[in-house]
């Protein structure tokens, strides 16, 4: 049988510098590293029912919510499966559970990684600096009203790390993709991760 392959989740909002530090964990990192992040799933999923698996906080689509559910458990599925098979995981993951009522997603994926080596890391960035990323990918449209709905900044920043259990947490204002990177792997280096059994 294979060894199991290593899971490394990050778990931030939008523009924090989750995809940057995926891509150089690909790039930095001993072996085979698959890239199974929200992202990924989201594009998959029709058009009628975006958008899907990455629908922000809000409670704006509870006809959407049953399927979230279930996108969810197909990508944990899928990561579950990588891993089985020898091949370590990236995850681009935005986690929250501001929905019309709680669905309880994180500990549902936690569950379904049950006795995988699961690293669940942070990505934390200040506000300011996840506004000057959004302008600059999107315009300035749509961050007037603070928390509320128009501010979609605001929302994820409060949503998307709660609980807040983590085996590791990075700032990409402070840290380079690299960087990040370079303090995952000593992260691993160090032995196995804890957040997820907490959240199962």
């Amino acid at each position: 049988m294979e060894e199991t392959g290593r899971i490394v989740i990050l778990n931030g909002p939008p523009r924090s510098g989750k995809s940057s530090i995926a891509a150089a964990i690909q790039d930095r990192f001993a072996g085979v590293w698959m890239n199974l992040g929200v992202d990924r799933f989201k594009h998959m999923a029709p058009q009628r029912w975006q958008p899907a698996i990455g629908l922000r906080p809000g409670a704006e689509r509870p006809d959407l919510e049953p399927l979230i559910v279930t996108l969810y458990d197909a990508m944990y599925e899928s990561i579950a499966a990588h891993s089985r098979l020898g091949l370590n995981v990236v995850v681009d993951a935005v986690h929250h559970d501001s929905y019309s009522v709680p669905r309880n997603i994180l500990s549902r994926c936690a569950r379904r990684l049950h006795g995988l080596p699961v690293f669940f890391v942070g990505v934390r960035c200040p506000r300011e600096v996840l506004l000057q990323r959004r302008r600059a990918t999107w315009g300035g449209v749509g961050y007037q009203r603070l928390g509320s709905v128009a501010d979609p900044v605001g929302l994820w920043q409060r949503a998307v790390h709660d609980p807040g259990h983590y085996d590791l947490e990075v700032d990409t204002s402070v840290s380079s993709p690299a960087e990040c990177a370079d303090l995952i792997e000593r992260r691993i280096e160090e032995g196995p991760g804890s957040a997820f059994p907490r959240l199962a």
